[in-house]
């Protein structure tokens, strides 16, 4: 389960991104709070999580071209210096009583603008890090790792902002860059796996795009996570409802959504990362899971249902990103993953833009409860679909039946049904 971790110059990535991924879940949850105390408008919370994703959506492409060709490692320290000096801005900002809601609007756009960069440098950097052999168990690790900071972030944050304040927590994330920084300088460059980088040239952007639709392995995993990117993650918006408008219970509760959502999210990360190989159907069926509880969770009666639904919730949408993310690295060829990469991160995080605001106006017009249910039905909707796409791409059908006394679904070859029915 943790075999990539021997590897030295992992090992240091790691450390550092578990430091720094624990700030920016204590920004997320802070700078959500505070828009949310501004302005008492889930749709506000809605336009800055759109206002953080929407570089990816306009830039994402151009990013993963400018990473093909550009040394990881300095791209990195740059991309993660820049956020740092964001964090400590809005830290100074929040912590003199100067700030204002589009103070917090222009922070998150300009972490959005660094992420374009960091975000395929850094999936793709796993790759020379680790080799080939480790890929899978690495891509899943940084999974556990995000997971891990999610479960303490949240949890610290919420204990700042009723202790000291929102301040406090912005604060916290702009010092908590210091530790990739020192762990991508500590690095020792001989050890890395050499990717030749890709030379400027004329249509490399379009060349992405043609490797992509070319093979359905890729293009099917990325729409699919587009539709769950788009309207199944929308978590900042409704359970920051959930908390103040459902249930009447303030931020520790919101604190507690996300925290739960992250003891799921690590347990599927891990299993993951213990299972070693990434399948579509498993994709599928996670994606189906997910919409499905996201459901059964916005019709929940009670508090503490609710509550306890965000673990499962954690687990299957955690699966689905892991098993996506892995299956497409595997799937691409190294002088292409840049590129594909950031199509895959640009569609995932780049269609929060595009859904946030809506699904922040369906919360607020129609109620929490009818927001959420809606996210969830789209997602599972969407991997039933496209299930069904890559079932008949596979030559397979849905075989219907009894085994040892009980009903039976799966998919089985054509030829194998035409057979047993001849027979």
């Amino acid at each position: 389960m943790f075999s990539s971790l021997k590897i030295r110059n992992y090992r240091l990535f790691f450390i550092g991104q578990v430091v720094s991924n624990t700030g920016t879940w204590m920004q997320r949850i802070a700078q959500d709070w505070l828009v949310l105390g501004l302005t008492g408008s889930s749709a506000a919370v809605g336009i800055t999580t759109a206002l953080q994703f929407l570089p990816m959506l306009l830039f994402g492409l151009y990013g993963g071209v400018l990473v093909d060709r550009l040394p990881k490692r300095p791209t990195l320290l740059g991309t993660q210096a820049s956020m740092a000096v964001t964090g400590l801005a809005l830290a100074f900002l929040t912590l003199t009583g100067h700030v204002q809601v589009w103070h917090v609007y222009v922070a998150a756009f300009a972490v959005g603008l660094a992420t374009v960069l960091d975000n395929p440098a850094r999936q793709s950097f796993v790759s020379e890090m680790v080799g080939p052999a480790q890929l899978q168990n690495a891509v899943s690790l940084n999974s556990a790792n995000f997971q891990s900071a999610r479960l303490v972030g949240p949890a610290v944050a919420g204990l700042m902002i009723t202790g000291v304040g929102t301040g406090w927590a912005f604060l916290a994330n702009g010092l908590s860059f210091v530790a990739p920084i020192a762990g991508l300088l500590l690095m020792r460059a001989r050890e890395l796996h050499v990717v030749e980088r890709t030379p400027r040239g004329k249509g490399q952007l379009r060349e992405g795009l043609q490797y992509v639709a070319g093979r359905p392995e890729l293009i099917w995993p990325i729409v699919l996570v587009g539709f769950i990117g788009t309207f199944g993650f929308n978590f900042p918006v409704w359970l920051s409802a959930y908390a103040g408008g459902v249930f009447h219970s303030g931020a520790g509760s919101y604190s507690l959504f996300n925290t739960l959502m992250a003891v799921g999210s690590l347990c599927g990360a891990l299993l993951a990362a213990r299972r070693g190989t990434a399948r579509l159907r498993v994709l599928i069926a996670a994606a189906l899971a997910f919409g499905a509880l996201e459901v059964v969770a916005a019709l929940a009666p009670s508090y503490w249902l609710f509550a306890l639904l965000m673990a499962p919730i954690g687990v299957f949408g955690l699966t689905v990103n892991v098993t996506a993310n892995t299956a497409v690295q595997m799937a691409t060829d190294p002088a292409m993953r840049g590129r594909v990469m950031s199509l895959f991160m640009m569609v995932f995080m780049g269609g929060t833009p595009l859904g946030a605001p809506v699904v922040g106006w369906i919360t607020d017009t129609y109620g929490p409860r009818v927001g959420f249910a809606l996210g969830g039905a789209v997602s599972a909707a969407a991997a039933a679909g496209i299930g069904l796409v890559l079932a008949r791409i596979g030559g397979l059908r849905l075989a219907v039946g009894w085994h040892h006394g009980h009903p039976r679904v799966r998919f089985v070859p054509r030829d194998r049904e035409q057979l047993a029915t001849a027979a």
